[in-house]
């Protein structure tokens, strides 16, 4: 994905949301309908509050089975089957606009939400695409990063784990994401301030404890965090499975320590993941298995 294209309207009585989402679907942006508000259409009620760790797209095996869409720009998706299909034919049918997933296409949108915040981008930044926005601007830079809201006063960071309203292709031609704006998303490290408390479930009847020695837990773990820190893609939902993975094998015996839980937490966050989502995915792992 190296532009946004223009919109070019289809003939037929489709919503004109769904042909804008068709043509940049095909242009390799990952779409989604966002209804009032700009805000995704709702959890289905088997995933309220992603209780099933989320999903990359429609297509994608995971423990949520609800046909609808969901998940916001985890949903987004370039597949016109899926776009076109039933379920999402209701939802833009609805929709008041296309939403889409810049990190997803390789983009980063610097979201600048006033005049003030399109000032300091102008004297600070290398020009790029630019879309207006009803307050701002939406500056496009090709390179995807983490996302990060409010860095700074009337500035967000929408790309990986994240979508953007579609306002139109902008002016301008797409430059390189610089290291301006990458610097704006860094954070210094903390440690992890919301652990959940370490199982402490006694062995079942007749069970003997696997954690003989301290290799085969330590094993476990490593191999839990290097599950994670090698994903490429879907990381909210390759968070959620490993967190789910290591309390099955290793969760009901009390030898998992918050030691161990730091480290399952850090090696998410350095993917991106948030504190909050990190206590929320083995809260719903803890759920899920009934500890």
């Amino acid at each position: 994905m190296t532009q946004l294209t223009p919109v070019r309207r289809a003939s037929g009585h489709r919503p004109p949301v769904l042909d804008t989402a068709l043509t940049l679907a095909a242009d390799g942006l990952p779409v989604l309908p966002l209804r009032a508000g700009k805000v995704p259409f709702g959890n289905c009620l088997t995933c309220a509050g992603n209780a099933c760790g989320g999903r990359p797209n429609m297509k994608t095996p995971s423990t949520c089975h609800c046909p609808g869409v969901c998940h916001a720009w985890a949903a987004a998706t370039t597949d016109p089957a899926v776009i076109t299909s039933p379920p999402w034919l209701v939802a833009w049918d609805r929709a008041v606009c296309v939403g889409y997933h810049p990190g997803g296409a390789g983009l980063t949108v610097v979201d600048l939400d006033d005049a003030a915040a399109v000032a300091w981008a102008r004297e600070t930044l290398p020009a790029t695409r630019t879309v207006a926005t009803t307050r701002g601007e939406h500056w496009i830079y090709r390179g995807a990063m983490t996302s990060r809201n409010a860095v700074r006063p009337g500035v967000d960071i929408k790309s990986s784990m994240a979508y953007a309203r579609y306002l139109g292709p902008g002016t301008g031609s797409l430059a390189d994401l610089p290291d301006a704006v990458r610097a704006l998303a860094i954070k210094q490290p903390s440690p992890v301030r919301s652990v959940p408390q370490a199982v402490t479930v006694p062995p079942r009847a007749g069970e003997e404890c696997p954690h003989r020695t301290p290799a085969f837990l330590e094993r476990g773990i490593g191999m839990a965090v290097e599950r994670i820190t090698e994903a490429r893609s879907a990381i909210h939902a390759t968070v959620y499975r490993t967190f789910l993975a290591v309390l099955s094998t290793h969760g009901r015996c009390g030898c998992l320590t918050d030691a161990h839980v730091m480290r399952l937490f850090a090696a998410a966050q350095a993917k991106g993941e948030s504190p909050r989502h990190c206590s929320d995915a083995w809260t719903n792992a803890r759920t899920t298995l009934g500890l």
